[in-house]
């Protein structure tokens, strides 16, 4: 249970000691694929804690999300549409709602069950 913990101070710790920079050209995509990626991962939570969590199902939303959401990316430059903004809408609205789910599992009372 700490493994997964241990990893993502080690992974913030490298994000902070090192000095690499995103190009502007790619900003777009980078923030939509972190806000895909976000939405993916509480949506996993989600899932553990209603007891439906599914590897499988996991990996390949995680790929297709991410990918989906740089494709909306790119052809709305290609098109000169913010059409990313879709996409930001739909991972956004799925982000707080799983949020909002996942506290309430948390401070749930157990014996509240009338």
């Amino acid at each position: 249970m700490w493994i997964p913990f241990l990893f993502l101070l080690i992974g913030i710790a490298l994000g902070l000691l090192t000095d690499i920079s995103i190009p502007d050209i790619y900003s777009d995509y980078l923030s939509i694929a972190i806000l895909a990626a976000m939405d993916t991962l509480l949506g996993g939570i989600r899932a553990h804690l209603e007891n439906l969590f599914n590897q499988r199902i996991f990996i390949s939303g995680f790929f297709f999300n991410i990918s989906l959401a740089v494709i909306l990316t790119f052809i709305g430059q290609q098109l000169g549409v913010d059409l990313y903004l879709a996409a930001v809408f739909a991972f956004g609205l799925r982000l707080f709602r799983n949020i909002s789910i996942i506290r309430r599992y948390l401070f749930k009372i157990p014996n509240q069950n009338k």
